[in-house]
C-alpha cells in the first residue's frame, strides 16, 4: 500500500531547469526517515545524487562538480516531501531518477516495520 510518487521529469532543452518531488502515499505510514535522490544514466549503474532527513539535507559527497553547482536538495518535513532543484541541465544529465525513501509502516496483517521504498522512476531528457 506504501508507494512514492514522483513528479517533475520530462524533456527539456540544454540550460533549462527542472524540479523533481517525490512524496510517500499510504494510509498505514507511521513515519518517513530517510529520503534520496538516485539516477541511472544509459548504460551505467544506479548512482546516488543527493540524501536529506528531517534535519539536514545534501548533496552525495562523491558527486561530480558539475551536478555539485547545479543541482540542490530540499525537505519540506510538514509535507514528507523531497525535491531536487536542477539548473542549467546538460545532456549528461539524461538519465532515469529515483526517489528512495526509509518508511516505517504495516508490512502484513500484525506487523509494523522500517524499510526501503523505490518510487518507478522519472525519466529526465536534455537536449542539446
Amino acid at each position: 500500500q506504501v508507494q512514492l510518487v514522483e513528479s517533475g521529469g520530462g524533456l527539456v532543452q540544454a540550460g533549462g531547469s527542472l524540479n523533481l518531488s517525490c512524496v510517500p502515499s499510504g494510509e498505514t505510514i507511521v513515519s518517513v526517515d530517510s529520503m534520496d535522490w538516485y539516477r541511472q544514466l544509459p548504460g551505467k549503474q544506479r548512482e546516488l545524487v543527493a540524501h536529506s532527513t528531517a534535519d539536514s539535507t545534501r548533496l552525495n559527497v562523491n558527486a561530480t562538480d558539475s551536478v555539485k553547482d547545479r543541482f540542490t536538495i530540499s525537505r519540506d518535513n510538514d509535507k514528507n516531501t523531497v525535491y531536487l532543484q536542477m539548473n542549467r541541465l546538460k545532456p549528461e544529465d539524461t538519465a532515469v531518477y529515483y526517489c528512495k525513501a526509509n518508511i516505517f509502516a504495516k508490512v502484513n496483517e500484525i506487523t509494523y516495520r522500517w524499510r526501503d521504498y523505490w518510487g518507478q522512476g522519472t525519466q529526465v531528457t536534455v537536449s542539446s
